[in-house]
């Protein structure tokens, strides 16, 4: 297809050259990622060699669905991998998020990055090391000889759930703080990203978005970028881009090409967002706890105690924008990508280049961060189209204002809550009401697919929005309802530990004013509600590091700069990791900025496989959050989104960083509980908490902005 056909590519014309298909879809050799035989990997996620491959020198290839976004599961599924099969770590590497080569485990989502990927691997494993044994003694060889007893073969065994596992007295490798694998590389500037990956052929692309959600593309002229040699102009329908040879030439391409465009003023804009929520339609209203009645029991309360709370939308914040390339041609595609989901958008990769899936292979290269679903799959579609257009490898790189602008948001939140306490301050009546952006079945549409008027699911998934508004404390009448609206502003996702954090801001604010209400100390008055061993642990070791003063809140202090503390806990959604947390901060009352000091978080998941990258972990979740609950709000106007630089959306930076103390609680015998989001849960509202005990002064608001803690002040 030439250049100058590419200017007006119609729908029909992308179907159509992507229709023909061909009979052999050539996967690299086996030989480079180590396997001594490329006939016959299976992907079923009940086969064991589907999840391991031993060769003849002994070393162990382990097949991983999940992705490692920087949790470091890239060590621990090896660490699992090699305690139960009684092979040394350094003898084990790792696959990870091949669609050629990797089961299908799911989206690397929800903390469920071992509790499924490790656990099926560990299942792998233990079935694998009882066939091994049972050949050993068949054939008289020592069982650690496992090069000798299958080496170069496959065990064609299905996956035993109820296999024998090794016990935690034994452990080896699990428990013990292994190196990350990538950190070198990583350190020196050598790793290779999914920005950095190199394609022979390829080209560079830039995409050119209306100035509106919904815009449609009137007209462009590619005579406006003919002097920048080697650009061309890729239009399908309202999806606009430009390809050149080299990166530079593709950004200068899309600033300079010509386009009109309609324009769309279908926002609320942030400002009327409560507005937007208590007005919107609502599809169905869940309820989501119900225990005896709160209505009339709050009736009767001797205190009532009522506050609204709302979470803004937020970006996803990568340093690294989006990135991709792809290489689709002769009915077949191959796409690189730091999507958290490979198998995922290996489906909608497929349907939008009408490629059966078997055709489409989604290869994980590690991105700059992505916390949940970001601009990953849609930068992946972009160059999926813009391959199958000029039939050569494109590369596609977001700008940073395409990133802030157009990746999907964290959602608004908003929570209207009414607790009532009796005379001895304990609860006697809690009401939780949710306003949440509906999931709707289906895979989220993709920008360029949706501007190129290809067919796509109608999908939209924000995660388990609802949990952790309930309270952990006895309480004898609670009702929790979620009011799912069928309308968002702002295109929505998942966005790390979702709806959570929002959840436990309201819950443990509002423990914390019935608590004050009581004359209690905030930490007292939260153990007299608890009767779970494991809860009462990590708040003890809290207390313990913080050196607790136990009094009631707030402080009685006057002058410019006052300093509290605050306190929260959570149980990630009720059901999994225990966390409690202080936090210590120092309010300058004339500015309103808020100086975090120091966090104590102690953190029980259960079995700790690694301790090293589990702190890094708890660390990491702890300063996204305070940068989420200080500083990060989408701002959009009627039109669109406005916040679209650091400036204009500021995180958290190296002089707000707090002193971080924590205590892991490692309980081997136990089940491991995911730990990538449940230590962010109680920041919000540690915060919150904290600011209160130095000011006097309840925020309900995030982000926690100087100006709104003037206008709370005030």
């Amino acid at each position: 297809m030439k250049p100058a056909s590419l200017t007006n590519l119609t729908r029909r014309g992308l179907l159509r050259s992507g229709g023909a298909l061909v009979v052999s879809f050539t996967l690299p050799s086996f030989a480079q990622t180590g396997l001594d035989s490329e006939a016959g990997k299976p992907l079923d996620p009940k086969q064991v060699d589907s999840f391991l491959a031993v060769h003849a020198d002994g070393s162990v290839t382990v097949y991983c669905g999940k992705v490692d976004l920087g949790t470091g599961l890239r060590i621990a599924v090896r660490q699992i991998a090699a305690e139960e099969l009684d092979v040394p770590l350094n003898r084990v590497t790792l696959v990870e998020g091949d669609t050629a080569l990797t089961p299908d485990q799911g989206s690397t989502g929800g903390s469920t990055g071992l509790t499924r990927g490790g656990i099926e691997v560990r299942q792998a494993a233990a079935t694998a090391r009882a066939a091994l044994d049972r050949m050993a003694a068949a054939q008289g060889r020592p069982a650690s000889a496992i090069g000798q007893l299958i080496g170069g073969k496959r065990f064609a065994i299905v996956s035993d759930t109820k296999a024998q596992l090794k016990s935690p007295t034994a452990y080896n490798t699990v428990g013990k703080s292994s190196p990350r694998p990538d950190l070198p590389a990583k350190c020196t500037g050598t790793h290779n990203y999914v920005h950095d990956h190199k394609v022979t052929g390829m080209l560079h692309a830039r995409v050119l978005r209306g100035p509106s959600p919904g815009a449609k593309l009137v007209s462009f002229d590619p005579g406006s970028i003919k002097a920048i040699p080697g650009a061309q102009v890729v239009r399908i329908e309202s999806f606009l881009a430009v390809v050149a040879e080299d990166e530079w030439a593709a950004i200068r391409g899309s600033r300079e090409l010509k386009a009109q465009w309609t324009e769309t003023s279908s926002l609320p804009g942030n400002a009327g967002l409560e507005r937007y929520l208590r007005e919107g339609t609502v599809t169905r209203v869940e309820k989501v706890v119900e225990k005896g009645d709160a209505a009339t029991a709050l009736k009767t309360a001797a205190k009532q105690h009522v506050a609204t709370y709302q979470w803004p939308n937020q970006s996803h914040g990568s340093i690294g924008p989006s990135c991709a390339i792809a290489d689709v041609k002769d009915g077949s595609a191959t796409v690189w990508s730091s999507s958290q989901g490979p198998h995922g958008l290996r489906v909608n990769l497929a349907r939008i280049l009408k490629f059966p899936e078997d055709r489409v292979r989604v290869v994980y290269l590690d991105g700059a961060g992505c916390y949940g679903s970001n601009g990953n799959d849609d930068v992946a579609a972009d160059a999926a189209l813009l391959s199958n257009a000029v039939k050569k490898p494109v590369r596609v790189q977001w700008m940073r204002q395409d990133e802030h602008g157009w990746d999907p948001k964290g959602p608004q939140q908003l929570i209207d809550m009414k607790a009532g306490s009796d005379a001895q301050g304990k609860i006697v009546s809690w009401q939780a009401d949710m306003r949440l952006p509906v999931t709707k079945p289906g895979s989220r549409p993709l920008l360029g697919p949706q501007s190129a008027g290809l067919p796509q699911d109608a999908g939209q998934n924000s995660g388990l929005l609802s949990q952790n508004a309930d309270p952990p404390y006895t309480a004898q009448n609670v009702a929790v309802n979620a009011y799912w609206l069928e309308n968002t502003p702002l295109r929505p996702s998942n966005l790390r530990a979702p709806g959570k954090i929002a959840n436990v801001f309201a819950a443990e604010s509002i423990t914390d004013e019935i608590a004050a209400a009581a004359g209690a100390d905030p930490i007292t008055w939260r153990t007299a509600g608890l009767t779970d061993t494991r809860a009462l642990d990590v708040i003890k070791r809290v207390k313990e590091m913080s050196q607790w003063e136990t009094r009631p809140s707030p402080k009685k202090q006057t002058g410019r700069v006052r300093t509290g503390r605050g306190f929260a806990y959570a149980r990630y959604k009720q059901a999994e990791n225990y966390v409690a947390m202080a936090m210590e901060v120092a309010v300058d009352t004339t500015t309103g900025k808020i100086n975090v000091q120091q966090v104590w978080c102690a953190h029980d998941c259960g079995l700790i496989v690694n301790p090293d990258a589990l702190k890094n972990q708890i660390e990491g979740q702890i300063l996204q959050t305070l940068s989420r609950t200080m500083f990060e709000e989408v701002k959009f106007d009627r039109t669109k989104v406005t916040s679209l630089d650091w400036a204009t959306y500021p995180i958290l930076r190296f002089p707000d960083v707090p002193t971080i103390e924590i205590a892991m609680i490692n309980r081997p015998v136990l089940p491991l509980y995911g730990a990538g989001e449940a230590s962010c849960a109680p920041v919000a509202a540690a915060l919150a908490n904290a600011v209160f005990d130095a000011t006097g002064v309840r925020l309900r608001s995030v982000p926690f902005t100087p100006d709104r803690v003037k206008a709370a002040l005030a």
